[in-house]
């Protein structure tokens, strides 16, 4: 969506009336898909709503560049559950967004599979793949092996504690040599999909997500047609961050950090976690204790991209390019955006510690670091014709990627950050129990919100004929379409 057909102005005095013949009002604060989902279904239901971005576009952690006419996810870039249990598929489908689809069900990587991987020692000689797939099989064990610790142990554990602690017991499941740096490689791609080091990752609950069947599919086109179609006639106003929420039984007056201000019935709260956690928002008055410490308890990972455009492909046809290292620190991984699109684009994707220390520098030396990995795999490769960075752990209006278990934490702390207080409801990826960290997930959460919202309204203003009967299911149609997938 351009965001010149975005509504930037503010009008001055409150944003709606307070009169029993008017609809009742929300104000949505986050204009990513969590809040824009939640703001099209509550506008649909007659209630009127302003949405309030902190950022210059629309999307929050979905974010589709664009260069040179080809679209890159630099946030979001999978629909992890290529079926129709996802709760996106049916938006995706009528958009019809074409699917790569980079994995099936059964994936030791959790999101792609080991035929489309070539693996690299520091050397850039080839691991074998018998050897890569011997060890997704001690690999897979030794995940099982960890689960098991759980009926043996009543205090929770690192994942990283855990391996060490199966390896010890089962000298069958150690490897040596090559294979151990290969083993470090799967551990750091298990760190990529929760956006953090093993070290700080709960073997309890790290499994507690529900993987939807259907495989794995990038977005071919990016995102951004799924943002735009859910702002399409919403009241957004970018630039606005939130700074004070002054909240009661009956009304939600917010300020913004410039001092505009902005007034309405409740208001439905999507900020990602980082922010929550870091305070930016203060709350007047506090909100409940037990929601303060779920919002502190639950942890916030990071991933990032760096995106290298060649003016022509000189690597491998597959889809991931792996480097093994002794440490899963020094491992790499790059998605090759060739397979999916045709465009000679490599995207390096470093997780956890990595990413932090990557963000401390500046974009010349994060390519840089980027290059100096893929050159152990190509030492001729040119220097790329662009380059994209992200910086999600720094990026005031993020402050992280998305939402893991931390050791020792309950997984119900995701339920907790979701539930209402008051007239303030949550939605986004973090207060997903069922689908945490996914695009689907933050999805799911804006309807609930929005559900939960309308139901206090319906419960509040029962008599005024203008809130409809039931919460509509278009988004933006309630006929299914069937989702186009490929596979190069």
């Amino acid at each position: 969506m351009d965001s010149s057909n975005v509504n930037q102005n503010y009008h001055s005095g409150p944003c709606f009336a307070d009169s029993k013949t008017t609809p009742p009002s929300v104000i949505v604060i986050g204009a990513g898909i969590s809040g824009l989902t939640a703001a099209l279904m509550l506008k649909s239901r007659g209630v009127k709503v302003v949405v309030l971005e902190s950022r210059d576009r629309l999307g929050g952690r979905i974010h589709t560049r664009y260069v040179d006419g080809l679209p890159i996810d630099m946030g979001a870039s999978w629909l992890h559950g290529v079926s129709r249990k996802n709760p996106l598929a049916n938006l995706v489908g009528h958009l019809g967004l074409r699917l790569y689809k980079t994995s099936g069900d059964n994936s030791v990587l959790y999101d792609h599979d080991l035929e489309s991987y070539v693996l690299f020692d520091m050397d850039g000689n080839q691991v074998p793949p018998k050897m890569v797939m011997e060890v997704g099989e001690k690999f897979e064990a030794i995940l099982k092996e960890a689960k098991e610790l759980r009926d043996e142990f009543k205090k929770d554990m690192s994942v990283l504690d855990a391996f060490s602690l199966v390896l010890a017991r089962r000298s069958d499941l150690r490897v040596e040599g090559l294979a151990q740096k290969v083993l470090q490689w799967y551990i750091c791609r298990m760190e990529g999909w929760f956006a953090a080091d093993c070290a700080k990752i709960s073997v309890r609950c790290y499994d507690e997500e529900e993987l939807v069947e259907g495989g794995h599919g990038l977005l071919v086109h990016g995102y951004h047609p799924v943002i735009a179609a859910l702002a399409k006639g919403l009241d957004v106003r970018l630039n606005h961050r939130v700074a004070r929420i002054a909240h009661n039984l009956n009304s939600v007056k917010v300020k913004t950090e410039d001092g505009r201000a902005f007034h309405a019935d409740a208001a439905v709260i999507t900020v990602p976690l980082g922010v929550l956690k870091a305070n930016l928002i203060k709350f007047e008055p506090q909100l409940p204790e037990w929601k303060e410490s779920a919002i502190a308890d639950l942890e916030f990972g990071n991933e990032n991209k760096i995106a290298l455009i060649f003016e022509s492909v000189c690597w491998p046809d597959v889809d991931f390019l792996g480097v093994v290292a002794p440490t899963t620190y020094g491992c790499s991984y790059f998605l090759n955006l060739h397979k999916a699109t045709g465009h000679p684009v490599l995207v390096y994707m470093p997780a956890g510690s990595l990413a932090n220390d990557i963000e401390k520098m500046c974009d010349e030396a994060a390519v840089n670091f980027a290059l100096m990995q893929l050159r152990t795999i190509l030492p001729h490769v040119a220097e790329p014709v662009h380059h994209l960075v992200s910086r999600w752990g720094s990026d005031i209006n993020s402050l992280g990627c998305y939402s893991y278990d931390a050791v020792g934490k309950p997984h119900d702390l995701y339920t907790r950050i979701r539930s209402p207080a008051g007239n303030l409801f949550f939605a986004g990826e973090a207060t997903s129990a069922r689908y945490p960290g996914t695009v689907h997930g933050a999805f799911a959460t804006g309807r609930l919100a929005a559900e939960d919202c309308y139901k206090s309204f319906k419960a509040s203003h029962g008599h005024l004929e203008m809130l409809q009967t039931g919460m509509s299911e278009e988004l933006p149609t309630s006929k299914q379409a069937p989702l186009h997938i490929s596979r190069m």
